[in-house]
């Protein structure tokens, strides 16, 4: 048991089931193992903020790896939400129902926390795995739902918060059953992620969970620096100037919360924009690194180069005039002209015979 560790022992435990480093892009990376219960973190929790929150604190997001953690304590679980969840107010996340003991157990938030909580400003993603089980999987679920993390990687196993081994009858067989459950926040009964899983908002393979993790944390890195670009393009260029402002002003107050990739990132710019102006004409699309631009050198190019030569033969006149323009006189005395592109002004005049004709 834990609690019969001196506090070197635990600190030898605790070392080898928990990581972090500072990554690249000045991201923090988490990964636990093992979480720990109320008894351990309140004799190490100190020790924890200075040496390993500490030096997590100034980064600008952070990277939760549970794809390696297995369970742990149920009473760790408020400890770790506590620390993503901003302290104006204590959040009800989960209700835990003990049947050997006909007990049930409200996890909320806690008011205070050694040390400081990470800004609800930043970004986390959690990492999940096949193997995430447990503790870790109530963990990652109440994360996803209060919106406060995207989760990364694999369903989760779907395993138990508390196990307990029973001796069958006078045999050496044993059962493993799981003994407690989780009922959702608020005692609800409604199904959460036991038996199930933890779905994850972005599914990947759970060894490229971690480089996936990184390519969404830039893309969010430069969301306010696309937002504010688009702003200027419409002050400087969108025609309809009186729709401007009430474009601007919904750019400002658009939830980002959820958008995960460029396609994402897309979809949800022209939903709002086109619903606002109500002009289907203004749109925003990803841009490849192999892909041009488009602008005026982009038009140029698509556009003919030179003025068509006007055959000197009259056959061969007529012939053009009929390629481009269709005419027909259809049911009811009813004209029908039809011409897919607009001519020269020297053309037009050279072949204008021929067109009144036609």
């Amino acid at each position: 048991a834990l609690t019969n560790l001196t506090q070197e022992e635990l600190l030898a435990w605790l070392q080898r089931g928990l990581r972090y480093e500072v990554l690249e892009g000045n991201v923090g990376y988490l990964r636990v193992d093992d979480i720990p219960g109320e008894e351990v973190l309140s004799k190490l929790g100190q020790f924890l903020v200075a040496h390993v929150w500490g030096k997590l604190m100034g980064t600008s997001a952070l990277v939760l790896d549970l794809r390696h953690c297995t369970g742990g304590q149920v009473s760790g679980i408020p400890y770790v939400i506590s620390y993503l969840h901003p302290g104006n107010t204590v959040l009800h996340v989960d209700t835990i129902y003990d049947r050997p003991s006909n007990t049930t157990t409200e996890i909320w938030t806690l008011p205070q926390i050694p040390g400081e909580r990470y800004s609800a400003d930043k970004d986390v993603v959690v990492l999940t795995s096949g193997h995430t089980g447990g503790v870790a999987e109530d963990i990652a679920y109440i994360l996803k739902q209060m919106r406060r993390a995207i989760v990364v990687g694999e369903r989760t196993v779907g395993g138990a918060l508390n196990l307990q081994k029973l001796r069958i009858g006078q045999s050496n067989f044993f059962l493993t059953v799981p003994v407690s459950r989780s009922l959702g926040p608020l005692g609800g009964g409604s199904q959460t992620w036991e038996g199930s899983g933890v779905l994850p908002c972005v599914g990947t393979p759970a060894e490229q969970a971690l480089e996936k993790a990184l390519s969404i944390l830039t893309l969010r890195r430069a969301l306010p620096g696309v937002v504010r670009c688009l702003q200027e393009a419409l002050q400087d260029y969108y025609t309809l100037v009186d729709r401007v402002p009430t474009l601007q002003n919904h750019l400002a107050s658009m939830d980002f919360s959820t958008v995960v990739s460029e396609e994402d990132l897309v979809t949800k710019l022209n939903a709002g924009l086109q619903a606002v102006s109500e002009d289907p004409r203004l749109l925003v699309r990803a841009i490849g690194p192999r892909e041009t631009p488009p602008g005026p050198e982009a038009e140029a190019e698509e556009l003919p180069g030179e003025v068509p030569e006007v055959p000197e033969d009259e056959a061969a006149r007529q012939a053009l005039v009929d390629s481009v323009f269709q005419v027909s006189v259809l049911p009811g005395n009813v004209g029908y002209l039809r011409f897919d592109g607009f001519a020269d002004a020297s053309v037009l005049g050279a072949l204008g015979p021929y067109i009144l004709r036609q």
